[in-house]
């Protein structure tokens, strides 16, 4: 048992006769870790980028919260009776008067 232990430490197995398909297998096991390695790396990237865009959305979020609040604030009626005051706009005193039209109701339009 050690001997083989020693054997391999060596590397014998990649030197006797019969190598050829050790090496292939060999090639064949460092390719696939080789891409094992390429897509935890592709994965792990696309992890990041995804929470970069999480948190970008949030910050968006938020900042269409408080921009709807500020519009909300703007839209109320004393605000903007501030706002047209200083440009000498100012409510009536006096309420709307409706006008009513009387309509003849014979058949003739003209």
């Amino acid at each position: 048992m050690a001997s083989r232990f020693h054997k391999i430490l060596k590397g014998d197995f990649l030197t006797q006769e019969g190598a050829a398909k050790n090496w292939r297998f060999i090639l064949f096991m460092a390719l696939l870790a080789l891409i094992m390695i390429y897509t935890g790396h592709s994965f792990e990237k696309k992890v990041h980028r995804l929470s970069k865009l999480n948190d970008e959305v949030n910050e968006l979020r938020s900042e269409f919260y408080d921009l709807e609040n500020k519009l909300m604030f703007m839209q109320m009626e004393s605000e903007v009776a501030k706002r047209l005051k200083e440009s000498g706009i100012a409510p009536a005193q006096e309420p709307p008067q409706k006008i009513k039209i009387k309509l003849p109701v014979d058949g003739n339009n003209g």
